[in-house]
């Protein structure tokens, strides 16, 4: 077993751009963890005889007691695990809050930055500054965090080039073992998603979201990181473990309301409402029966999988595991993918329109 994923989905208030379960019904906090707890009891077998990493997403992990996490890591039985991260707002990160997890053995930290421009971090509803974020990163290396990743987000209505460079350099100079970069996405349901459609903010153009992503990949590898998957860098030996096994397509358990479970033929998940969680892990610790969604992947599915996990690294995917040989031969005739061996893996112009090649790619 790879790795356990534990949602915990409480924020203190809903970004602008995020579709992700979550919600600001704190009232719930010690009855969805009893109900984690009770989910860990119940399904602890599918993790033996230890689980590798340890990753605790959201929401907005740090919204509960830092003790409260370290409890759940002991119900896991997370003291083998390689890697146990946690998300944490910049906002939350106090240095005794900090100091908890480091000491209940959380080994790396998550940071949605997002920007170092207020105005922009206002837009998008964070609700932390530019000057907490730094201060967080500071707060987390006295509390003995040797590695931390940092999110930063592209293509935000009305950032400039500039104003994206001004963030490179302010993210290089925290100097953190990991970055994550995503281009903003436009999600039916958001608060950003309304606000465009009444003209309220516009998109960046394409050609200007592909240039801040050429600028940052190169940026970024000049300073020493190794772009291993379309949206993330590290410096040597801070791959993400846990991510790394999703695109790797190794199976995985995810704990707690819409948490998603694959062990390499079923996926399943966990309802994406806390009352319905709550009720049905206390049902099911009385019964001992866990009611869930599931589906299971054919071999066209699993294939499928494969090259839309494989293709986002910079491993690539197994030539002979390629069905559609002419579709890809066409790519790399065009200068999108490249043959390395044994394997095939998108060029930096072909990252521009990943989605497309493996749309193609698929059967």
């Amino acid at each position: 077993m790879a790795g356990v994923y534990i949602h915990i989905p409480f924020c203190r208030s809903r970004c602008y751009y995020c579709d992700f379960y979550s919600t600001t019904a704190h009232s719930l906090q010690n009855a969805y963890l009893q109900a984690l707890a009770q989910e860990i009891a119940l399904r602890r077998n599918e993790w033996q005889p230890g689980a590798e990493t340890i990753y605790f997403g959201g929401g907005t992990p740090s919204r509960i007691e830092a003790g409260a996490i370290v409890r759940l890591i002991d119900l896991i039985g997370g003291g083998k695990a390689e890697e146990i991260t946690v998300e944490v707002n910049p906002g939350d990160a106090g240095l005794q809050y900090l100091q908890t997890l480091r000491q209940g053995g959380v080994n790396r930290l998550s940071m949605g930055v997002q920007s170092f421009h207020d105005e922009r971090l206002k837009m998008i509803g964070r609700r932390h500054n530019s000057a907490q974020a730094i201060r967080a990163v500071e707060t987390a290396r006295k509390a003995g965090f040797d590695n931390l990743s940092l999110d930063l987000i592209y293509g935000l209505p009305g950032q400039t080039m500039t104003e994206w460079e001004e963030d490179i350099d302010r993210i290089l100079a925290l100097a953190p073992e990991h970055i994550s970069t995503y281009c903003l996405q436009w999600e039916e349901g958001t608060k950003l998603f309304d606000m465009w459609q009444k003209g309220e903010v516009e998109p960046l153009d394409e050609e200007v979201e592909m240039a801040m992503y050429d600028r940052l990949t190169d940026q970024l590898k000049k300073a020493g990181y190794e772009h291993y998957e379309v949206s993330n860098y590290a410096k040597q030996g801070f791959r993400s473990k846990h991510n790394s096994s999703y695109w790797k397509d190794i199976p995985y358990v995810g704990l707690g309301a819409a948490a998603h479970s694959y062990d390499g033929v079923i996926r399943r998940w966990n309802p994406s409402d806390l009352d319905t969680y709550i009720s049905q892990m206390a049902e099911a610790s009385r019964t001992g029966v866990l009611k869930y969604d599931f589906e299971r992947l054919g071999d066209n599915e699993r294939y499928n999988e494969y090259i839309m996990l494989s293709l986002r690294t910079k491993e690539g995917a197994e030539t002979n595991k390629i069905r559609n040989t002419e579709v890809a031969e066409r790519y790399i005739a065009e200068g999108l993918l490249q043959r390395e061996k044994e394997r095939v893996r998108a060029t930096q112009k072909g990252l521009h329109i990943l989605n497309r090649i493996i749309e193609d790619l698929l059967i």
